[in-house]
């Protein structure tokens, strides 16, 4: 097990979670929050810079992924470390973006 292996599938795991949003709201043609808006992730960035930003989010995740080390889908700590790495970005995305889009409000049964 090598510790430095499993810090890379994190952040594999965090930048392939990130993607998502930024390439789907993109797709759709709507504004979203990325680090290029003003101010700095609260403003909103246009789809076209959305759907690039996403997809240098997938290349950071697959050189994350596929070129560190020798990622094993059947290798439970790979899997966990990667996982959690989506997990916690997923996590913090959407306390932070809820106060933007009304995710955080008491009606929509926020803890």
């Amino acid at each position: 097990m090598n510790v430095a292996n499993h810090i890379a599938y994190f952040f594999g795991g965090a930048f392939l979670a990130n993607a998502i949003p930024h390439i789907v709201s993109g797709m759709m043609g709507h504004a979203f929050q990325s680090p290029f808006a003003k101010p700095s992730g609260e403003g909103l960035s246009s789809s076209t810079v959305n759907v690039i930003w996403g997809f240098f989010n997938v290349m950071a995740a697959y050189l994350l992924i596929f070129h560190v080390g020798t990622f094993d889908l059947y290798a439970t700590t790979d899997v966990i470390a990667l996982g959690m790495g989506a997990f916690l970005i997923a996590l913090y995305s959407a306390r932070h973006f809820g106060k933007f889009h009304g995710g955080n409000s008491p009606a929509s049964g926020c803890i």
